[in-house]
């Protein structure tokens, strides 16, 4: 038996790289099947780069997970040679870099936007001599909630464009005209059993994810073929885990991958309120390598992000019928920034 084949159980503790609401939703799922966890018990606090701490954490806990796809691999890579890292390095390596992430899809045979890697402004020019106009400027890394990215239009000076990202390694991608963006999380087990939950349609502004609604719009055979490129993904990762898939459906039916996240996601977050078990719960139940729950509703449902001012009406979203109100507990509120969400719930709609 391997490190990353090893069972852990209810009686373990499992760590999670890092502290925001997603961990803390793990943290809430993973308690109700009597899991212990490091985040709850104690916090260790240190730089991912520092190797003693990873070392002292490493032997605090029996199996470590993640919340958000920017812990540096490296770190994942130490902690995965002394115990189960869950999902592994790899998924980290592949979606942490966009043109890798392209890439690797097209390797694994599923349909991505054109798109070119771009390291000056020559090559961007290049670029979009081939792509043409309008495309999408992004970098590489860390961009996330429509951050380091820039749309190129006609007669956008390519140098400005690069200024904006702060001329940082970048892909440039063809602007896809779709009709509508949806979602798929599948969950994958340690022995390599795999579900889905149902696509969900998401609606995004200023790049952030503003409501995702489910059952989506679209016909069964779209749906299938949604869930099929998170399986084909999962399997080429050998994933632990839950893993979101983002797609774009253009007006002639194709199915084009945005992108992935090797974590639970926020697209995914009205499971909690409308699924027999949450996304939270069947991550938790992948990495600790116990059997995998439903991911079949028992409800209808829009959930909305309460981003900025907008938690403001905590209050009246408590006292609506069949809404279910989640707050983050974050004191800071800014523009942009997720303060909490709220699934509002319907009877489950029959073909």
């Amino acid at each position: 038996m391997t490190i990353s084949d090893r069972s852990v159980g209810p009686d373990q503790i499992i760590g999670i790289l890092g502290g925001g609401q997603l961990g803390r939703m793990l943290a809430l799922a993973g308690a109700r099947l009597g899991l212990p966890f490091d985040v709850v018990r104690r916090i260790t606090e240190a730089d991912y780069s520092d190797e003693e701490a990873l070392a002292r954490f490493a032997g605090d806990v029996d199996v470590v997970t993640y919340e958000f796809e920017n812990v540096p691999a490296r770190a994942a890579d130490f902690l995965a040679s002394r115990l189960p890292v869950r999902p592994g390095p790899m998924a980290l390596t592949v979606s942490q870099d966009r043109v890798r992430e392209k890439t690797f899809a097209r390797e694994c045979g599923l349909a991505v936007p054109d798109f070119a890697p771009i390291d000056s402004v020559d090559d961007l020019a290049r670029a979009l001599e081939t792509i043409g106009r309008p495309a999408v400027l992004k970098t590489r890394r860390f961009g996330y909630d429509g951050k380091g990215q820039v749309v190129i239009r006609a007669g956008d000076d390519p140098a400005r464009a690069m200024a904006a990202i702060g001329h940082q390694p970048a892909i440039l991608e063809a602007f896809v005209s779709f009709e509508k963006e949806i979602s798929v999380l599948v969950v994958r087990g340690v022995d390599g059993e795999i579900r889905h939950y149902d696509p969900v349609e998401n609606v995004h502004r200023g790049g952030i994810l503003r409501t995702s609604t489910v059952p989506a719009s679209i016909d069964v055979s779209l749906g299938a073929r949604a869930a099929l490129t998170g399986t084909v993904l999962a399997e080429k990762l050998d994933y632990v885990g839950v893993l979101a898939v983002e797609l774009f459906v253009t007006r002639d039916g194709q199915l084009l991958l945005n992108e992935m996240a090797p974590r639970v996601h926020n697209s995914g977050h009205w499971t909690e309120a409308a699924c027999h078990c949450s996304q939270f719960e069947n991550h938790m139940r992948a990495v600790a390598g116990l059997p995998l729950g439903s991911t079949s509703r028992h409800s209808d449902a829009v959930m909305q992000n309460l981003i900025g001012n907008g938690v403001d009406k905590w209050r009246r979203l408590a006292a609506e019928d069949d809404s279910v109100l989640h707050l983050y507990g974050k004191r800071d509120q800014r523009e942009g920034r997720k303060m909490g969400h709220v699934t509002r719930l319907s009877p489950l709609s029959r073909d």
